[in-house]
């Protein structure tokens, strides 16, 4: 038996949920990861999964055996990175987990440019509405500093975006573009409400007039807890949204949409940072991205003073 890959296969096995999720991320055949859980549990003397034709779940043992294999793993893995190091060798596969609206707008524009500087690197985007909390899972999360994040993660910052209000050519061109933020009140809204929070007036702020605050309660036209179905909604004409500035960036330029009430922003921004499961030696592949994706990003900050307003 191969100890060393039925480690792995069984550490798969219970972040992905089961044995058919865990056969795909590893490509094996479902046949073969069962027979490695079957000879580890063997090799061990002990079960460590409870199996159901409907569920699966860990024995007490196999909690015990996981916390300690995951540090095991994780060992493995640092001493494997530190021999490529020496060879300046970056592969393997990367794992990155964030929100639709962050994937869409950031995330997946730079993979490509990265790749063709490092194409031995896979990497697999997930999206989610809860990123932070599933780090464990994952080699990098993108999201916002408010999140809950975990004590021991380690946290780098990569920028601070200001929600700006925009609308799509058509709707403006229907229901006219506002000029000052009372003209909100005659407008339709496509609000973003996250999960167990309540929607609250809009608070926005100029920093032309030395930050002067104004609260505005339009009335909304569609309302949803996902980033990029807000913003469908909005593309689509259902109303004008608050949408973070650098996604209008990567977007304003084909002239889908415009924003509107600059320089006013939304009180409410987001701090945009990288979370990495607490380590001492950081994967090269994960560094690598890591610093390219925060170029990125600020690259595509930079070019806010050509965007269309």
């Amino acid at each position: 038996m191969d100890h060393l890959q039925s480690m792995r296969v069984f550490q798969c096995v219970v972040d992905e949920g089961g044995f058919a999720a865990a056969a795909r991320t590893m490509d094996l055949t479902p046949a073969v990861v069962t027979r490695l859980i079957q000879d580890l549990e063997q090799s061990l003397g002990v079960r460590l999964l409870h199996r159901t034709t409907r569920k699966m779940s860990l024995t007490q043992a196999g909690e015990g055996y996981l916390s300690r294999l995951r540090l095991i793993l994780s060992e493995i893995e640092e001493a494997e990175e530190q021999v490529r190091a020496h060879s300046s060798e970056i592969s393997g596969n990367l794992r990155v987990t964030t929100t639709s609206l962050v994937a869409v707008n950031l995330l997946a524009p730079c993979v490509a440019d990265f790749q063709r500087r490092y194409p031995e690197v896979q990497v697999e985007i997930h999206t989610s509405d809860h990123p932070a909390q599933e780090l464990h899972h994952f080699d990098l999360s993108i999201v916002g500093q408010d999140d809950q994040l975990d004590a021991d993660a380690v946290v780098r910052p990569v920028l601070v975006m200001n929600y700006v209000l925009c609308g799509s050519v058509p709707y403006l061109q229907t229901h006219g573009i506002p000029e000052v933020p009372e003209d909100l009140s005659r407008h339709r809204m496509v609000r973003l409400r996250p999960p167990g929070t309540r929607l609250h007036a809009i608070t926005l702020t100029n920093p032309a007039e030395d930050d002067r605050r104004i609260d505005v309660e339009p009335g909304w036209s569609v309302m949803s807890n996902d980033d990029e179905t807000a913003y469908q909604a909005a593309l689509a004409g259902a109303g004008l949204t608050l949408l973070p500035d650098l996604a209008l960036t990567a977007r304003a330029h084909g002239g889908q949409l415009r924003r509107v009430l600059a320089p006013w922003v939304s009180v409410d921004g987001l701090r945009l940072v990288a979370t990495m499961p607490s380590r001492r030696f950081l994967p090269l592949r994960t560094r690598a991205f890591l610093e390219f994706f925060v170029q990125h990003v600020r690259k595509v900050a930079a070019m806010q003073s050509q965007a269309v307003t």
